[in-house]
C-alpha cells in the first residue's frame, strides 16, 4: 500500500500518467491485506480493483470441503492446507446457506459477495470449463441485500 500511495503521489506531483487500476488477492476468505490497507487507498484515488482469486483455487465453490476432496486433485491437496480448516467451513456453510436461499451456487455468491465491495471493478475467477465459465456468468445477476452481505462478513471474520 505505502508503495502504491507514493506511485500516485508522484503521479500528481509530476503530472505523470497515474494507476488506474490495482490487481489485489482477494476474496472471502483472503480479505484482510486488500481491506487493510489496499482498499482505503484505492477508494480515497479512485483507482479501480480487479481482484484474482475469487474463487480462492475452487475452496469457494465447496468442491473442497473434507481433505479427501481435496485429494482428488492437485490443486485441492494445495488448498486444504490454507483454506480447510474452522474458518474456511464456517464460511462454505454461510456460502451455502445463502446459495440456498438465492437459488444459486457458492461459487455464485462468492463472486456477487466480491461485486458488491467497495472498488472492486471486476473479481477475475477462474474457469477449466465452458460449464462453469456459464455457472460463473450467473453471479453478475445475483444482487445480495445488505443483511447477506454482513452474514457472509460475519462468517468469513478473522479470529
Amino acid at each position: 500500500a505505502a508503495r502504491l500511495a507514493e506511485a500516485l503521489q508522484t503521479s500528481e506531483r509530476l503530472h505523470l500518467p497515474r494507476y488506474e487500476s490495482l490487481q489485489p488477492l482477494f476474496n472471502l476468505y483472503d480479505r484482510a491485506v486488500f481491506e487493510d490497507a489496499l482498499q482505503p487507498l484505492c477508494l480515497e484515488h479512485g483507482v479501480g480493483v480487479i481482484n484474482f482469486y475469487a474463487l480462492a483455487a475452487g475452496f469457494l465453490t465447496g468442491k473442497y470441503r473434507t481433505p479427501a476432496d481435496a485429494a482428488k486433485s492437485a490443486r485441492g491437496t494445495n488448498t486444504t492446507a490454507k483454506y480447510l480448516n474452522d474458518r474456511g467451513l464456517r464460511i462454505l456453510a454461510a456460502l451455502d446457506a445463502v446459495a440456498q436461499r438465492y437459488g444459486a451456487t457458492p461459487g455464485q455468491v462468492a463472486v456477487a459477495w466480491q461485486m458488491r465491495q467497495p472498488a472492486i471493478v471486476a473479481p477475475i475467477a477462474s474457469a477449466t470449463s465452458l460449464s462453469q465459465l456459464q455457472e460463473l456468468v450467473k453471479a453478475a445477476q445475483l444482487v445480495l441485500d445488505d443483511a447477506t452481505l454482513a452474514e457472509l462478513n460475519a462468517a468469513s471474520a478473522q479470529g
